[in-house]
């Protein structure tokens, strides 16, 4: 049949917030679902068979899902609202009280609208030459839409280039792209098949989602064609046609919409958000016990407050390879001994994982034996693949043998020994050959239909193996790879970087297009992971970008050998232990950030535009971020720079410079001092921002002391915020917690703080100071008594 034909469908039925329209010349079925009053899904169904029967992405509200996933046809967890349905000649509209889709069924075409008061804007439009894989003559899905020159493009996971993918293409495919770069190189290491759309004349946003875990591309204007107008596109290799519409009509909207829907971002232990000190040279020296020591000792010596360290895979050498859950007993001679070191220092450890067995593993034959590697399905041999300087074979995550396996052996080689969390790295399962293949969960499936649910299904294992072996703790894990619904379980970060000062300006792009995605903590290697040693200026500023993030971590593998480490540089050193106990400082407000990610989906980090859409300069190409919801960070990302002009989105209450005290109005560029021995920071008029403010070193980095600092408005104005306390630890968290409300009335004579408590949690402190910028001269009270600037203020049980 020529692809020119058009396709006529027909409306079958309605059930269950359920349209089904059906072409039975291509044997098609399409299925729109009204899921919220703001969400509308649409899946192809060809020969009535998807080819992945469920979801392991979509988890509305839900902390995890089941092994072998969610049913795609399983609505619950969406709130189904009523609807209505018109039909026509050869369309039917269907809407929901913000939402309405006109769907034309010769050829299939929709549209999309958005409800604005009694007013339809429209959102989007099908490219009306064709649409839809059937029309292309495609065996793998793909989608057409018409493309505005007006229209922002964000998301996409983590990518490299500017905020706005509008004129660029990319592949959704996961790859172990060591050194890259964070400009120009793509593909990376996630799979996240999601983008929002804005339109700057009409100011909405929506996003779409594709539900498909099979390498993709995703087209965003560089492509043109005569015949068919501007257009942008998404082509998947396999796997079925399922795709989400989410109305905003906001980007923050759509993001937390998104975020809801594929599953509750974890909270992690408190200490996850401590400096973790991390090299490859250390567990790569034959001596790797002492050297680990050793780190703890410069620690103590340098006063570097540290949390934990990440522990790389050279523990698990023989020779010059690497082996998966192997101790390497003459670099370790005493595994459990060396994390008894670690925590009497109040450090834990994270040891990194692989799920690839080299052909020379111990423990290959046995593996083998019982078919827990992904096959080539001609031969049903494992499927061999390069792995490092070696050959090896993956693990079949869906096979249920191999997930139990996987997770014994963590508990077993790890948890027993002492480590308290797991680093699940190379897991980007790069098999090329179109014959391997999965047990699928026990209905054999192609690796290629499903390739990139194999790291999630990694982490799921080791999370649930620390949640088995530690039931009272909570479980921190990080994951270099994963796609959609890897937020349930994992902190990430961007790979391995390259040392270069660009490096630091593209990776905090590249984090805003991860946190508008729905994965909210996350951090970059500081210093750069190959390369160069960074130059003393280059890692001062890497480490003032880092501490500004949810991980913070420096970390190298460096081309000349060298070994990041916060002493690297004597004389820097004072100004990158200054910037670590600032890290330590921000702790509660950062703490705060990531509860609310975990309970509200709210980002942690976001660009300027997040609050301010009405401003249309913050979506101007620039190089600064929100940190939680009242620090503006000005990374300075230039050689040389001991001021940082940044542009001050329009807030009523104007800005503060953090560090100085001077406030400014919004709206304006301002220029402000950048030294090296500081972050410029800028918070918004009206904020109030916890803080640790005890005096800690390296032995006592576990004091904490409550302090709010203050940033009034100039006039009158009410500010409120709630600091979020727990033990930091326990999975008590859901039922054993306290909210410390802060709230300040503001007159131009008078500022009066109220300060309460909620919850059932006992506080580690029993009074609290609230401190004000230096210029500011009005009286104070808190709680209705007078009040001197800093002074302490004991709290009522």
């Amino acid at each position: 049949m020529s692809i020119l034909t058009k396709q006529a469908f027909t409306f079958i039925k309605e059930e269950s917030n359920i349209l089904h329209f059906r072409s039975e010349q291509e044997n098609i079925e399409v299925k729109i679902m009204v899921l919220e009053e703001d969400i509308i899904r649409v899946l192809f169904v060809t020969g009535d068979q998807l080819k992945v029967k469920n979801t392991w992405s979509v988890a509305p509200g839900m902390e995890d899902v089941p092994f072998d996933g969610i049913d795609r046809l399983n609505l619950s967890g969406f709130s189904k609202p009523a609807f209505s349905i018109k039909p026509s000649e050869d369309q039917y509209t269907v809407e929901t009280k913000a939402l309405k889709v006109v769907i034309g069924l010769e050829p299939f075409k929709l549209s999309w609208f958005y409800r604005d008061a009694e007013e339809w804007i429209p959102l989007a439009n099908d490219r009306k030459t064709q649409a839809y894989h059937f029309e292309l003559g495609l065996q793998g899905p793909a989608h057409y839409l018409n493309r505005e020159h007006e229209e922002q493009y964000f998301g996409l996971g983590e990518k490299s280039g500017h905020v706005d993918k509008h004129g660029k293409r990319y592949r959704m495919q996961t790859i172990d792209a060591m050194g890259y770069d964070a400009e120009f190189t793509d593909p990376l290491y996630k799979h996240v098949p999601f983008y929002i759309t804005r339109n700057q004349k009409t100011g909405l946003s929506f996003g779409i989602f594709y539900d498909n875990l099979a390498n993709s591309i995703f087209e965003m204007g560089s492509e043109l064609d005569n015949y068919h107008g501007y257009y942008r596109y998404y082509e998947a290799e396999k796997g079925d046609l399922d795709y989400y519409i989410i109305a905003g009509p906001q980007v923050k909207d759509v993001t937390r919409k998104f975020a809801w829907m594929t599953g509750k971002t974890i909270l992690p232990p408190k200490w996850s958000l401590g400096y973790s000190g991390s090299t490859m040279s250390y567990t790569d020296a034959p001596d790797a016990q002492e050297q680990l020591n050793r780190f703890l000792q410069l620690c103590r010596e340098h006063d570097i407050l540290c949390d934990s360290f990440q522990l790389s895979s050279g523990y698990t050498s023989i020779e010059d390879k690497r082996y998966v859950f192997h101790w390497n007993d003459s670099k370790f001679p005493d595994p459990q001994k060396m994390a008894q070191d670690f925590h009497e220092q109040g450090v834990r450890l994270c040891a990194n994982i692989k799920p690839c067995l080299l052909n020379d593993h111990p423990m290959f034959d046995e593996l083998e034996k019982k078919e827990m590697f992904i096959k080539d399905k001609t031969t049903g041999k494992p499927e061999i693949a390069q792995f490092w300087d070696e050959t090896g074979a993956y693990l079949d995550f869906t096979k249920q043998e191999t997930y139990e396996w996987w997770k014994q052996q963590v508990k077993e080689k790890l948890m027993k020994y002492g480590i308290d969390s797991t680093w699940n790295d190379n897991n980007e399962f790069e098999i090329w050959s179109q014959s391997a293949s999965c047990d699928g969960f026990g209905e054999s499936l192609d690796f290629d239909v499903i390739r990139a649910l194999q790291p999630l299904l990694m982490m799921k294992a080791s999370y649930e193996a620390q949640k088995e072996f530690n039931p009272d703790t909570r479980p921190y894990l990080i994951s270099r790879s994963g796609c959609v619904g890897m937020h349930r379980y994992v902190q990430t970060w961007t790979g391995d970087n390259r040392t270069s000062w660009k490096t630091i300006k593209f990776n905090n792009k590249m984090g805003i297009g991860l946190s508008l995605s729905g994965i909210y903590n996350f951090g970059h290697d500081v210093g750069g992971f190959s390369g160069p040693a960074p130059e003393p200026e280059l890692f001062v500023r890497w480490v003032q970008n880092g501490i500004m993030h949810p991980r913070f971590t420096i970390h190298s593998w460096n081309d000349d050998e060298t070994v990041n480490e916060p002493w690297m540089y004597p004389e820097v050193l004072p100004e990158i232990r200054k910037l670590i106990k600032f890290r330590t400082k921000i702790i509660p407000y950062l703490y705060t950030a990531l509860y609310h990610a975990h309970a509200s989906q709210v980002p942690m980090i976001t660009p300027t535009f997040w609050d301010f859409e009405h401003d249309e300069k913050t979506f101007d190409d620039n190089d600064d971020f929100m940190l939680g919801e009242s620090l503006l960070v000005a990374s300075v990302v230039e050689k040389e720079q001991r001021e940082r002009p940044v542009y001050l989105p329009k807030h009523q209450e104007g800005w503060y410079d953090l560090h100085t005290g001077e406030w400014y109005e919004g709206g304006q560029c301002v220029t402000i001092p950048a030294p090296l021995s500081y972050v410029p920071l800028l918070a918004k008029g009206g904020s109030i921002i916890p803080i640790n403010q005890a005096n800690v070193t390296f032995e006592t980095k576990e004091k904490d002391e409550r302090a709010f600092l203050l940033f009034p408005q100039k006039g009158s104005g009410f500010s409120s915020y709630r600091c979020y306390e727990d033990d930091g630890i326990s999975n008590q968290y859901k039922d054993v917690y306290a909210f410390l409300t802060v709230e300040t009335k503001v007159t131009e004579e008078q500022i009066s703080v109220t300060v309460d408590k909620e919850g059932t949690y006992e506080l580690p402190y029993n009074e609290v100071s609230f401190i004000l910028p230096d210029q500011e001269h009005r009286k104070l009270t808190v709680n209705g008594v007078p009040y001197e600037n800093g002074e302490v203020f004991k709290l009522k049980n």
